[in-house]
């Protein structure tokens, strides 16, 4: 009996099975350091990098908490339009996003809040307002507190950037 059970479980796990909130377990993401240059002053952060279409569909969902100077950066192979926009659903925290331009400068900063589960397809969307390559998705007020603004720039990879 032990046999077809064990037999039933590897069935299961091939055809891609697997028990409640284990197939849902959010990919481990690259990282590099980065930094916003503003005003002179370098703010250093670690960012996941979500560059495919899977990663960034689900860019920070089901998060409960993201460090300090910690975000995500989404980049793209090819410009995408002003309309183009970000939601939050199953979004837990509320996040900043800047939309860059090709060269890291940001062209837009929006503040976006969460949009529960039941809500669904009514979650609005916060589009750029500008065309844009890449966004960077920080803690809420990440930006404000640092006086981080539309023309400041993102650069990476920090070693080479970022020296004070």
């Amino acid at each position: 009996m032990n046999t077809w059970r064990i037999a039933a479980v590897v069935t299961l796990v091939a055809a891609g099975w697997a028990p409640a909130g284990l197939a849902d377990a959010p990919e481990t993401l690259p990282t590099l350091e980065a930094c916003f240059l503003s005003d002179s002053q370098h703010h250093t952060v670690v960012l996941e990098v979500a560059s495919k279409d899977k990663q960034r569909q689900r860019g920070l969902m089901n998060r409960t908490t993201l460090p300090e100077d910690a975000g995500m950066l989404f980049t793209y192979q090819a410009e995408r339009s002003a309309n183009h926009g970000f939601w939050m659903y199953q979004t837990l925290i509320p996040l900043d996003i800047a939309y860059l331009d090709q060269q890291g400068v940001i062209v837009s900063i929006r503040t976006m809040t969460p949009c529960p589960p039941s809500e669904g397809r009514n979650c609005p969307t916060y589009p750029s307002g500008e065309p844009f390559w890449n966004a960077v998705e920080m803690n809420e007020g990440y930006f404000a507190a640092r006086n981080i603004t539309p023309g400041d720039q993102l650069l990476w990879p920090a070693a080479e950037a970022c020296q004070p």
